[in-house]
């Protein structure tokens, strides 16, 4: 089979699922299994493509129409202009995610060496961006899951990252480290999806301890800000992700614990601990 006829069958294929972006999805694979840009593809409809060949992009093609998110089956993802190694242990990082980092770089790139803790790394992907945006920060990334923090360190690595990784229940471990001073800031994207909230098919592919938190999509913010307290921890700034309909009731819990909404930017909000400034 050529790559114009592969495209054109898969591209249905696809359709017929229920995906929406058929057509550039089966590009993004063929590209990644030839490791050749859209354009050469596109330019060589007639290339022959070998059995192995047509072997995995034919499996991909049907965990796709299963709508597995394309990021598990390519094992990377793009976050802030950086190539993120994924597995589905973990959570695809989203777009809107890079709020916070943009909201850490606006409020604090100028400031003298700081302490950042990424809770619930993930892939790592907002502790690494972190780091590599803020050179002369020092950045801890946690995770409840070991598989998590094996994938945040894979990344770390590849990308050069210094960055130090700990196993434990939100902030936990860095109770546990005395990492935390009130100059730290917490990047916390912890999960947010109320139990009873609708998600695609896509993200139903990935796994739910990331992404639901209780009937209110609240419950990993009250034990954060209920660690702070009962550490008695108290960093400066904790700069969170939330839904827009959760911005007033978790800038009430926040504020139980001593801290101010400061700004809202897209879904990241930044608090201050009102005791300091």
């Amino acid at each position: 089979m050529t790559i114009g006829a592969w495209l054109t069958t898969s591209s249905k294929t696809l359709e017929l699922a229920g995906i929406e972006s058929a057509r550039l999805d089966a590009q993004v694979l063929l590209s990644d299994e030839l490791q050749v840009d859209k354009s050469t593809i596109l330019a060589y409809p007639e290339r022959k493509l070998q059995s192995s060949e047509l072997e995995n992009l034919n499996t991909k093609i049907a965990q796709r129409t299963q709508h597995v998110p394309l990021a598990y089956l390519l094992g990377k993802v793009e976050f802030y202009g950086r190539e993120f190694i994924v597995t589905s242990h973990v959570l695809v990082p989203r777009p809107e995610s890079e709020s916070m980092i943009a909201l850490l770089l606006k409020d604090f790139a100028r400031k003298a060496p700081i302490t950042v803790v990424d809770v619930g790394t993930g892939s790592g992907c907002i502790a690494i961006t972190a780091k590599l945006e803020m050179p002369d920060s020092t950045v801890y990334a946690t995770d409840i899951e070991h598989s998590c923090l094996e994938v945040a360190k894979t990344n770390a690595e590849r990308l050069n990252a210094t960055i130090m990784v700990l196993q434990g229940d939100l902030l936990e471990p860095m109770f546990r480290n005395e990492g935390i001073t009130k100059d730290t800031i917490l990047l916390a994207n912890l999960p947010y999806v109320p139990l009873d909230h609708p998600i695609n098919t896509a993200a139903a592919h990935e796994p739910k301890l990331a992404l639901f938190s209780g009937h209110d999509g609240l419950d990993h913010y009250r034990a954060l800000f209920a660690q702070i307290y009962m550490f008695a921890l108290y960093p400066d700034w904790v700069i969170t992700e939330s839904l827009v309909s959760q911005h007033i009731p978790l800038a009430k819990l926040a504020a139980k614990h001593g801290y101010v909404l400061e700004t809202t930017d897209g879904l990241a909000q930044l608090y201050r601990h009102n005791t300091i400034k």
